[in-house]
């Protein structure tokens, strides 16, 4: 069952974001493709929370754009990592698991 955008906390889709596009430049229906794929399907990025997003990173100067042609053929907006989004993602994904340990071991005591 997918999660919805509301199940999700404060601040994970600009995470999830920072670490596809770490993988490699990537357009926008490619990193909404490629979150629901190594999701499993569990996580699905609608495009007006996606669009949204990619700009106050790219506003914040965690992200860089060029235009470029997708896959298709046609012109599309191609997203890389910043030096400053490299450190950001740093971060955000020692804090993650940081919280997500926490959470288990909340989760793993016995009643």
């Amino acid at each position: 069952m997918p999660i919805e955008k509301s199940d999700l906390l404060q601040g994970t889709l600009d995470m999830l974001i920072l670490k596809i596009v770490a993988l490699g430049p990537v357009h926008g229906y490619g990193i909404s493709l490629r979150i629901r794929q190594i999701s499993k399907e569990v996580l699905q990025v609608q495009q007006g929370s996606l669009y949204p997003a990619l700009h106050r990173l790219e506003k914040r100067r965690w992200l860089e754009a060029e235009w470029g042609e997708s896959e298709k053929g046609r012109q599309a907006k191609f997203y890389k990592l910043s030096a400053k989004g490299r450190k950001q993602l740093e971060s955000e994904e020692s804090n993650w698991n940081r919280l997500a340990g926490a959470v288990a071991n909340i989760m793993q005591t016995a009643q």
